[in-house]
Order: structure tokens, then sequence, then C-alpha cells
């Protein structure tokens, strides 16, 4: 059956009660994904949480800055498409002015969830008024790459790697929130998206799409010390800054091009349907972890 078109899903078994924790310290809210076990996949559980957390600090004065990190190995391995915890077709106390997605038909059920869940939340947590920061380690996949792009600064480990594998698998350009080419050259990030390769934090670093790469051992010092030292400057200049910089982003045509490409990304799930009865065309979890592995396991060798 297609996975537009299934009116609900069942089975839904959530691991934890938890998917993100928020503690204070200092001044600063640590918002840290928590399902390790699944590499911090996002479902909408997580999602909405992670809204809730953003919220949070947000409405507490004693709050200055945020940083959004990821439990476990990796920081995240993107948007959940396998595990007993996806819940698609689960419905939720929607944050923006969206319908329920449940029960809408074919291709408006993915079209209305995902103006919510991925391209509106990550636009509302761009313009938090405070500075974010996103602390990556390992993989930060898909999905994740949109959660540590709406961050203003990005600390990475020196083992971490983004990818966008989504065109190499799937045939659809890119995840929803399409800033690879305000991120990137255009030329890389035609690269980066056309051959859907692992993106070294090194190199990453190199293009300016991190600002610091350290070891795993010193990621959490290293945050922590930008995190105070922003913590203790103006919080009304801190907000204008980073209205600035988004006013120039959008200037440059960031959010046109996101809404564009939005729904080339909404007709590439559709055309995956009529042709595969799936809107991922047919790719899996298990499939995907297996094509990265043989990808890393074919650069290792010529590597050798």
């Amino acid at each position: 059956m297609s996975d537009l078109v299934t009116p609900q899903q069942v089975d839904i078994t959530y691991e934890t009660d938890t998917p993100v924790t928020y503690t204070v310290e200092n001044g600063v809210a640590w918002v840290m994904m928590n399902r390790p076990t699944f590499n911090n996949a996002q479902n909408s559980q997580m999602t909405y949480a992670l809204d809730d957390a953003f919220r949070r600090a947000t409405d507490d004065d004693a709050v200055r800055v945020i940083v959004l990190g990821g439990e476990g190995k990796h920081f995240s391995a993107g948007h959940d498409i396998g595990t007993p915890g996806r819940d698609l077709h689960k419905s939720f106390d929607r944050k923006l002015l969206y319908a329920d997605h449940t029960n809408k038909p074919a291709a408006e059920l993915l079209y209305t969830r995902e103006q919510e869940v991925y391209l509106g939340m990550c636009r509302r947590w761009r313009d938090i008024p405070k500075p974010t920061i996103a602390m990556v380690q390992g993989a930060c996949v898909a999905g994740g790459l949109m959660l540590a792009w709406v961050c203003d600064l990005i600390i990475a480990t020196d083992d971490a790697f983004f990818q966008d594998p989504v065109q190499k698998l799937m045939g659809i350009p890119g995840v929803e929130y399409f800033a690879h080419g305000f991120e990137l050259p255009p030329r890389v990030a035609k690269e980066f998206l056309l051959l859907g390769e692992r993106l070294p934090a090194e190199r990453a670093y190199s293009f300016g799409m991190v600002n610091k790469i350290v070891s795993r051992a010193e990621l959490r010092d290293a945050v922590s010390d930008w995190a105070q030292k922003l913590a203790v400057q103006q919080r009304l200049g801190l907000w204008l800054t980073k209205q600035a910089f988004n006013h120039v982003e959008d200037l440059r045509g960031k959010r046109t091009a996101m809404d564009a490409v939005f729904h080339m990304h909404h007709f590439a799930h559709a055309q995956n349907d009529l042709t595969t009865g799936h809107s991922l065309g047919g790719v899996t979890a298990k499939s995907a972890a297996a094509d990265n592995k043989k990808a890393a396991d074919a650069k290792a060798v010529d590597g050798a």
C-alpha cells in the first residue's frame, strides 16, 4: 500500500518518554536529543519535544544561550524512516496554522505534515531571539543537517561528518529545509547533493559551514566556553544581530528558494508514490544504512 495513503500507522512503540532532555546551567539551556539507540532519528515525538524545549528556553529570561546536541555516538541520523517509534500517521498538538495531516489523502498527507514538522518548525527555530549553538559529533545526516543549519554557530568533532543522501537514494532534491546553496559554495553544494557522499568536518570547516573543530573529549567544554562568552553580552544586541544576518540571507533569496524547492521535494515524493507505491521510493532505514556502509567501505578501500 502507498506510504502516502495509509490511513493510520499501527504499533508505534516509543523507547522513551523523554526524546529530548532539557537542563540550564549558568544561563545556558542544553537541549539534547535523547534517542541514542536510534542515533537520534527524528520522529514527531522528538520534533515536538524539541519545539517545547526551544519555547521553554525562549520564555525563560534567565536563559541567554541555547545549545542543541545529541546523546550518544551521533548528533542525528536524520528523519525517522524505520524505527518502532516512527509516528508518521499520528496526530499531535500542532504549533503552526496547518490542519492535521492524518486524515488527508495521497500527496496531501506529507505536504501538510512537512509544512509544519520540517519546514515550518525549522524556520521558527532559526528565528529564536537568542544565540544557538549546534554541538555536532559523528553523523549529521539529512534531517540532522536541518537542525544544525538553523543554529547560529556549529562546533563539530574531528570525526563528525555531514551528508544529504536523499537525492542519491530517493530521487528527492535535498531535505525540506533547503539551505544547501547558502551553507556551501554552489558547485560544492551540487557535489554534496548529486553524489550524496559524506562531507568530513574538516572540509565543511574549510567552506565556513562549521565554525570550529575539536576532539570528542573537548566538545562540551568548547561549546560551553563560547556559550558563556555569549551569555554575558547584551540580550537585545544579540537578537538584533541575528535578525540582521537572517535578513541578509533572505534578501539573497533564502526563503523564496526554500519555498520553491519544498514544492520540488514533494513533487518527487508524489512521483515515487506513483512509480513505486512508496513515497520514499522504497528506501527503508535498513537499506539506507546498507548503502551508507557500502559507500564507506568502498572509500576505505580506495584510500588504502
